[in-house]
């Protein structure tokens, strides 16, 4: 796959038993019980799969307990001295497993199948596992970007259309290989924003005024924070003062405009 191409999405996944409550046999165990099985030693077992050989008898007693069967026997005496084997319950067990295994691949498979070109959903997945402090995390697209002696002011169309400026360095741009019709991130802390009303015909230095629909209010003692709906499913919190929130008359459903600086947006992109 090229460097510039769309990742999609592969799924994976891992099948547990689960007995009273807890991890019974699960794809690392039964490799545990695997290498028992073959090389007839716990301690040349736990070794192959990279535990500690009282791990590995911690785990198999705890299997041998919630099992009906034991699936482990130690054996004594013999040739060698006596060692770890499986029980036939054991290898059946191991057995079940495997097919289960098989057809969960073959689920898995059907279900990369019916979900055909996953690359948007892998760029959704991207942006709501993303972890930052700040409230404010919206996605759009760079429609221009103004390259000045220091600074840049990067404008982007979030969805819906809704225009979103930040003023970075030069070198951010470059670092983070901004053009115009890629994707980027916009964050924003919630108590760099600021709320108003009636700020249609006002003047005001800030670059970016979003207007719309106050969705939730949590009011403190001392801050309030303000959820304002801005449309195109994008929703912008700010976190005021109370006695602010409190002049301005915010209640759930009113309109109200969010505000704040170029200098207090951060890009980022994935």
């Amino acid at each position: 796959m090229g460097q510039g191409a769309k990742r999609g999405i592969e799924l994976e996944g891992a099948l547990w038993f689960h007995k009273d409550e807890q991890k019974f046999l699960g794809l690392d165990r039964i490799a545990l019980l695997q290498k028992i099985g073959e090389l007839g030693s716990i301690t040349k077992a736990a070794k192959a799969v990279g535990i500690s050989y009282k791990n590995a008898w911690d785990l198999v007693n705890m299997v041998n307990n919630l099992a009906e069967k034991p699936l482990v026997e130690r054996v004594t005496g013999g040739k060698g001295g006596g060692g770890t084997t499986l029980t036939s319950y054991g290898k059946e067990v191991i057995k079940q497993y495997g097919v289960l295994q098989e057809e969960h691949r073959k689920f898995l498979e059907n279900l990369e199948g019916r979900l055909g070109d996953t690359a948007s959903l892998y760029q959704l997945l991207r942006r709501i596992s993303m972890k930052v402090s700040a409230r404010n995390v919206l996605s759009g697209t760079i429609t221009k970007i103004t390259k000045g002696s220091v600074n840049s002011e990067v404008t982007l169309a979030l969805t819906g259309g809704t225009p979103l400026v930040a003023v970075i360095t030069n070198g951010a741009v470059e670092n983070l290989a901004l053009r115009e019709g890629g994707s980027a991130y916009a964050i924003i802390k919630a108590s760099s924003v600021m709320v108003g009303t009636d700020l249609h015909d006002a003047k005001i230095s800030a670059r970016n005024v979003m207007c719309g629909t106050v969705a939730k209010i949590i009011e403190g003692p001392v801050s309030t924070e303000v959820d304002v709906e801005v449309g195109g499913g994008n929703t912008i919190s700010a976190v005021i003062t109370h006695e602010s929130g409190t002049s301005l008359g915010l209640k759930v459903g009113a309109h109200a405009c969010t505000l704040f600086k170029a200098s207090s947006v951060i890009l980022g992109v994935s």
